[in-house]
């Protein structure tokens, strides 16, 4: 599979992370999010997709 046709999600922070569990707020870090409405663009793979479900009340996906 070439670099084009690789799938990606857009995730975009919408709720803060304060105030939640650590494990949440690392999250949010590793998806590279970390203030409200910054957006990330990422692979989408079972792992990121397992972050996201983590996290699914504090940011908005966008399937690309």
């Amino acid at each position: 599979m070439n670099a084009a046709s690789k799938k990606t999600v857009t995730v975009t922070q919408i709720h803060s992370g304060a105030g939640r569990q650590s494990r949440q707020q690392q999250t949010l870090v590793g998806l590279g999010l970390n203030k409200i409405n910054r957006t990330r663009t990422l692979e989408d793979t079972p792992a990121v997709r397992g972050m996201i479900n983590k996290v699914k009340h504090l940011v908005r996906v966008d399937e690309a």
